[in-house]
This record gives C-alpha cells, structure tokens and sequence, in this order.
C-alpha cells in the first residue's frame, strides 16, 4: 500500500511596503520647502508634487501644496507614523507649524514570502480561477484571490508576492485564504 504524501504549507510572510497618505490640512509652500532642504525634489512643470526622501525611516514622500502627503517605503505601520512626524519637522523647518496629528491611511501594503510548496504553475492556470499566467512575458501567475483586494504572484518554487490589502491582518487573511484554495484543488 502506497501511502499518498500530504502537502504541508508553510506560511511566511513579510511586509515590504506600505503605501499611506494623509493630510497635514495646511497649505504647503513647496518651492520654499525644495529651496530650505537638500533631501528634496520638486519640478512642477513635471510633477505637482514635491518628493522628499527620508534616510530613517528609509521612505520617500510626495508632499503637495495641498498639504496632503503619500509616504512609501516603510515595512510597518510603526515606520510610517515615525517617516510622517519626520515630514512634519521638516516642514516646520520653513516656520509652517503643523497643529494636527493627521490620519493616516494606508492605501497598500505589498509583502513576499513562501508558502513552502512547489506550484505546477501551468495546473494551476488552468484549474484556479482569476489567474493570468504568460510564462513566456513573466515567470509568475498573477492570481486576484476572490473575496479580498488581494492580488498574488506566485512562483514554481512557492515563493509568493500580495499586493492590495491595507492592513496586516487582511493581508494574513489573504494568505490563509490563498492556502485554502490551493488545498481545495490538491496542488501538486
């Protein structure tokens, strides 16, 4: 009697970005702020936006003359709130005092990790739903995972990618129900 092998998958997942924007509500002089610091980028005639770069926590910013503001780069909510009070003080830098504590939102999180299995990527284009898979323009299946904002890259050697979610625990929602569905259908 041949025993059948019982795939076993582990989860591992790591968040590599965050997408948040927010709202300093005050007007923003972004031609005084480019001129006062050195870690700053601003060609309106390109982009509205001013794009600052902050060296902890290693992000980047766009800051409008609206006052709104879209940080990218952190790898937790922590390192947000830590890169958006440096915003803060860099504005007060140019004496624009910001009175609010502003609310962050996250738009995006992308995180990468392993499922611990080895996928047959062709199978499962073919037997999942929502997928794309074009081997011959890029290595992975895109699968929109049905019920979340969660889209996934998934790779031969399990390896996976999730974008879409805002919070950690959609995104570790997305990843169980990921797992489910690839054990519904017997991944080999």
């Amino acid at each position: 009697m041949v025993k059948k092998e019982i795939k076993t998958f582990k989860k591992e997942i790591k968040i590599q970005n965050i997408v948040a924007s927010a709202s300093l509500e005050h007007e923003i002089p972004l031609i005084k702020l480019a001129e006062a610091l050195p870690n700053t980028e601003y060609n309106p005639e390109q982009f509205p936006g001013l794009v600052m770069r902050i060296k902890e926590p290693k992000t980047s910013a766009l800051i409008f003359s609206s006052g709104k503001i879209v940080c990218t780069g952190a790898k937790s909510m922590s390192k947000v709130k830590e890169a958006v009070d440096k915003i803060i003080q860099n504005i007060e830098k140019i004496k624009i005092k910001i009175n609010i504590q502003p609310q962050i939102k996250v738009q995006n999180m992308v995180a990468s990790g392993s499922i611990g299995v080895d996928l047959n990527l062709t199978s499962l284009a073919t037997t999942l739903d929502h997928t794309e898979y074009e081997p011959e323009q890029f290595p992975g299946l895109v699968y929109k995972c049905p019920g979340t904002r969660a889209t996934f890259l998934l790779f031969s050697n399990g390896k996976i990618v999730c974008t879409g979610t805002r919070s950690e625990s959609k995104l570790r929602e997305a990843v169980d129900m990921l797992v489910e569905n690839l054990s519904k259908i017997k991944v080999k």
